[in-house]
């Protein structure tokens, strides 16, 4: 299932942070966004979430426009983590993960187990959520992620808070989600060492332009270009 940005332009206020954006994410893909703070990252992947509506052109899923489609029904096939959501929660860590078979109608205890157990969340499957520390809550996050088990995952900053193992862990499982199930992993990331291991790089310039390119291909040049410092490799 094909992700697609047609003619797309994006703004905040009177900005222009993409213009005529026309972009394929497909299955079995890892992608990296990259760029500097205000450059539209979470704009972006906001848009193709469906959670915003672009200012020109259109999203589609399958060829099918993103407004057409139910809430549901697009979270059974795209799920995305944000870098805030509302902490107001007073459940479980279990209950927290669970909300992900929402769209699903269950709650299948061998999918939550399974999220639980992949980002060590076991032994705090019964602790309240409003006590988990940062790290924990981002964990806590994923794996609500997880198990809502959708072909296209989009994350922003999806390492924030989390300690190096947990780092590790996060990478090997994007990796598999998209080499081995053939899901489409895109996430925002501001650490350019994992986002050398991807498949493609999206660079986001925050005057309207960026560069869609394999992974492999990022130098140090291009990098400090879009940094506006010098990176070193």
């Amino acid at each position: 299932m094909t992700l697609r940005a047609q003619n797309m332009t994006l703004n905040a206020g009177s900005r222009i942070l993409l213009r005529d954006f026309n972009l394929s994410f497909e299955r079995g893909e890892l992608w990296a966004v990259l760029g500097q703070n205000g450059s539209g990252k979470t704009t972006l992947l906001q848009t193709l979430a469906g959670l915003q509506m672009p200012a020109l052109g259109t999203v589609t899923l399958h060829d099918k426009p993103l407004k057409d489609w139910s809430r549901r029904e697009l979270a059974r096939n795209a799920g995305i983590l944000l870098q805030q959501e509302n902490e107001m929660f007073w459940g479980s860590v279990r209950e927290y993960v669970a909300l992900g078979r929402f769209p699903h109608d269950d709650e299948d205890e061998s999918i939550v187990n399974a999220a639980l157990a992949m980002c060590d969340l076991e032994k705090l499957a019964t602790h309240a959520y409003q006590t988990l520390s940062g790290g924990e809550r981002q964990r806590t996050r994923l794996a609500q992620l997880y198990t809502q088990n959708a072909g296209i995952l989009l994350l922003d900053e999806p390492t924030q808070h989390l300690d190096l193992k947990h780092q590790q862990q996060f990478f090997a499982y994007a990796r598999h989600a998209a080499h081995t199930e053939h899901k489409t992993v895109v996430m925002v990331l501001h650490d350019v060492k994992p986002a050398l291991q991807c498949d493609r790089a999206l660079l986001l310039y925050g005057d309207g332009g960026f560069r869609a390119m394999p992974a492999s291909a990022l130098t140090r040049e291009i990098l400090s270009e879009l940094y506006a410092c010098e990176v070193q490799l």
